[in-house]
């Protein structure tokens, strides 16, 4: 497995160009690329926030890979994307704008297809079928341009966490609710990856986010953007320049588990690490939470015990609330409800998703012990 590994210190557009160049260089993505094909741009628009906010990707790699794509001749390339609200064209005009996508009209078509459609899964996997947005079902090759984050319940957010995107909006509190249990919503995750199959997986790491990510959290600048047409072996390598354990992140142990993952494999192409890389700060709900982090062959059997004592819940911060409904509309339990304009979080019947405090435009939802 070819890692590409390049030094971009700021989201400057030649700079940018030039590393992705090198990327579809050392990944041989010419090679696999013929004029006729739809090229599908899946981003990671989880919300409408701006560029100076790192939890998007940024627009300025998207134009780099569109721009790249039309240099060889790519002429039907679409973005698409379900962000985390309503899967409308209106809500998705606001992300577009609001995230600096509108301006890439020139380089690439914007879906205004918002239909879905419902596929099945191989019989050994747990769910029975997925319904993905229409674009990613009829594109012909697929690149996943992911923004690296920590994420609240699944401690880091890359190529495969991205792919949850292609579940049309609402319906994602959906699989939330079927999956609650982060070995669950992991292995999930990891049958969504499989089905998309992305080509090519380019990280925006220029600026990453952590703390209480996808949404809430600060930045961390890394100055790097990584590429892979291994998305699964890639997130383990991402994990570990977070200066994270892969092993702690279960998607990324499942990856491995699975045969999915080989880190055993990795080859570096590009520029060196950057040799100053300091550990991203967790997101507050794995932070309280350690349970996961004991070794040894009680490990398990303790941290399912220590997790239902030391579980984490969403706490509104009241005086940051306006009651706009977006954690309401976001929870998969439909336990939170807006009363004289704020939000009302009933411990009763949360499942710690931390979708809430994931969609909070104000960060008004903190993370809280059960003592």
């Amino acid at each position: 497995m070819i890692q590409s590994i390049y030094q971009v210190p700021e989201y400057k557009q030649e700079q940018i160009n030039a590393a992705i160049a090198k990327i579809m260089a050392d990944q041989k993505i010419a090679e696999q690329l013929k004029p006729e094909m739809k090229v599908v741009i899946k981003p990671n628009l989880i919300m409408a926030k701006p560029t100076s906010i790192p939890a998007t990707t940024h627009p300025a790699v998207i134009r780099g890979v569109a721009q790249w794509l039309k240099d060889q001749g790519i002429q039907n390339i679409i973005l698409a994307e379900s962000s985390g609200g309503p899967y409308l064209a209106e809500y998705m005009k606001t992300v577009y704008k609001v995230c600096g996508i509108s301006e890439l009209c020139d380089v690439l078509t914007l879906n205004m297809d918002f239909s879905s459609r419902t596929i099945n899964c191989p019989e050994n996997f747990k769910n029975h079928s997925f319904n993905f947005i229409t674009p990613i079902l009829e594109a012909d090759y697929i690149i996943d341009i992911c923004k690296l984050k920590t994420h609240a319940m699944t401690g880091m957010s890359a190529g495969i966490k991205n792919l949850f995107g292609v579940i049309p909006g609402l319906e994602k509190p959906q699989l939330h609710y079927l999956w609650p249990d982060i070995e669950d919503f992991s292995n999930m995750l990891l049958e969504i990856a499989q089905m998309v199959k992305p080509n090519l997986t380019i990280i925006d790491a220029i600026d990453a986010m952590e703390g209480n990510g996808p949404t809430g959290g600060n930045s961390h600048p890394l100055g790097l953007l990584l590429g892979s047409t291994d998305l699964y072996t890639q997130d383990y390598f991402a994990a570990t320049v977070m200066k994270l354990k892969p092993e702690n992140i279960v998607m990324v142990r499942q990856a491995v588990e699975k045969g999915l993952a080989k880190p055993e494999e990795i080859q570096l192409s590009g520029d060196p690490l950057p040799e100053n890389l300091t550990q991203f700060k967790i997101p507050d709900s794995m932070a309280l939470d350690f349970s996961t982090m004991l070794p040894g062959p009680f490990g398990k059997l303790f941290a399912k015990v220590a997790s239902k004592i030391l579980k984490s819940y969403p706490k509104l911060e009241k005086e940051k609330c306006v009651g706009c409904g977006k954690c309401a509309e976001s929870c998969p339990q439909q336990i939170i409800k807006i009363k004289d304009k704020k939000a009302v979080f009933p411990k009763k019947g949360c499942i710690s998703c931390f979708c809430c405090q994931e969609m909070c435009p104000l960060k008004a939802i903190s993370v809280k012990k059960a003592f």
